[in-house]
């Protein structure tokens, strides 16, 4: 993937933080998520979903690949790209396109060799890290595009420490030749923060997932 003038959005997956109804099922919940996200114009979802069964997994990345083929096309916009954290079989089975490994998933070596021994064109592979050396190492394994954070404090991300902060991002977008996009504590106010800092996106979960409307939340981001 090269880094293009488009703002990269992703919206990351979590059916748990979900508003639903009362016995709503949360699968059916998310699908539905998925799909307001990219009509609202949302160009990446990463599903990440780590305990959904495997059958549920695939069946919902299918849904959400099928959302994204049948969405009307509008001229100077690429088709929503789905991404699937982890399960490389179900992202190429289920037509996806890409996998997002974390730091201690396969190693993107293997993750390339297999998707140029099943043949995909276009199918991207990516990881999150959490320093500057495991950034750099991605990029020298093959990732087309890495996950650095957390930016900022988020209650999502405490597992990986204290929040990296700007000038980490920016140290990290100064040094790899891939695009990096800022997860963790990203809002609409400090999105543009993370585009100064050097940052190809912002990817979140709250942000995508909050009620409102969405669709000018996306074009206010989609102008950084």
């Amino acid at each position: 993937m090269q880094a293009n003038d488009k703002f990269i959005l992703c919206y990351v997956t979590d059916r748990r933080s979900l508003d639903t109804a009362a016995g709503q099922n949360r699968e059916v919940a998310l699908a539905q998520q998925i799909e307001r996200a990219v009509r609202a114009g949302v160009p990446w979802v990463q599903i990440r979903e780590k305990d959904l069964p495997a059958r549920k997994l695939a069946d919902l990345t299918r849904t959400a690949v099928g959302a994204c083929r049948n969405l009307p096309r509008i001229p100077g916009r690429s088709e929503p790209r789905i991404l699937v954290n982890d399960r490389w079989d179900i992202a190429w089975a289920a037509g996806a396109g890409g996998v997002h490994a974390g730091e201690k998933s396969l190693p993107v070596t293997v993750l390339t060799e297999e998707g140029r021994a099943a043949g995909l064109a276009n199918f991207l592979i990516g990881v999150s890290c959490h320093s500057l050396d495991a950034a750099r190492n991605a990029a020298q394994e093959g990732a087309d595009y890495t996950f650095f954070g957390p930016i900022f404090a988020t209650p999502a991300k405490a597992e990986f420490g204290p929040p990296q902060g700007l000038k980490k991002l920016e140290e990290v977008c100064r040094a790899l030749s891939i695009p990096v996009i800022a997860i963790g504590g990203i809002t609409a106010e400090n999105a543009l923060a993370c585009s100064e800092a050097g940052a190809a996106g912002i990817a979140a979960i709250r942000l995508f997932q909050q009620k409102g409307d969405l669709r000018a939340t996306v074009a206010k981001l989609a102008a950084k």
